[in-house]
């Protein structure tokens, strides 16, 4: 119980592999972290960002949370963005959603979870902003649907809002910020065409349908 051994276990024969297949790969990787990406996902179990995109450790940066969502007041969540972009000088920010995400079902049902509640209220705010578009959805499946997909342009919008990428760009580094969704069912991502790259295409995310 206070040793997990097959994990240990797992992790060796893991390490192994790698070691075979590139026998100087932890060597290099731990002289360097260079990663393009920036990924802001889901704590979800089932959406490992790495094994998603077929990455290597190395290659992206991520940072992870309940719904995947950016609050200007979330500390650890903006001291990861402003490493990255400034650090580590990443190219793109992907913030990825899924279907199936049980933090929005929680928002969208309602109901009373404990402390979770508090951060719950986020997502309840675009169920509120959203809220014609939404009842005018009667299948409660696409309707949960949606509401990940709204969520998933919020994210976007208060990235680009965040005084760490408008400073970037206004200092003209080059900082993309990408929209996805994946799906659980069938492993398939599926872009949001929310991609942003300068505070002058920001206004664009209001009226996409």
């Amino acid at each position: 119980m206070r040793v997990l051994n097959h994990l240990f276990e797992r992790n060796s024969h893991w390490a192994a592999g790698i070691k075979q297949a590139d026998p100087d790969f932890f060597l290099k990787l731990s002289k360097q972290q260079k990663p393009e990406y920036l990924w802001i996902g889901c704590s979800d179990s089932r959406v490992p960002a790495n094994q998603i995109v077929d990455l290597l450790p190395g290659e992206i940066f991520v940072h992870r949370n309940i719904a995947n969502l950016v609050i200007h007041t979330d500390l650890n969540c903006l001291s990861v963005l402003q490493y990255a972009v400034e650090v580590l000088r990443i190219r793109h920010i992907i913030v990825c959603g899924h279907y199936g995400c049980g933090g929005i079902k929680a928002a969208l049902e309602g109901g009373e979870h404990g402390l979770i509640d508090n951060w719950l209220r986020h997502i309840r705010d675009i169920c509120r902003l959203h809220r014609a578009r939404l009842e005018a959805t009667a299948d409660d499946r696409e309707k949960f649907d949606l509401l990940c997909e709204l969520n998933v342009r919020e994210q976007v919008i208060n990235i680009c809002h965040t005084t760490i990428v408008r400073n970037a760009w206004s200092s003209g580094m080059e900082l993309a910020v990408h929209g996805w969704i994946y799906s659980i069912g069938n492993g398939i991502l599926k872009d949001l065409d929310l991609c942003t790259t300068g505070p002058e295409e920001v206004e664009r995310l209001y009226a996409i349908s």
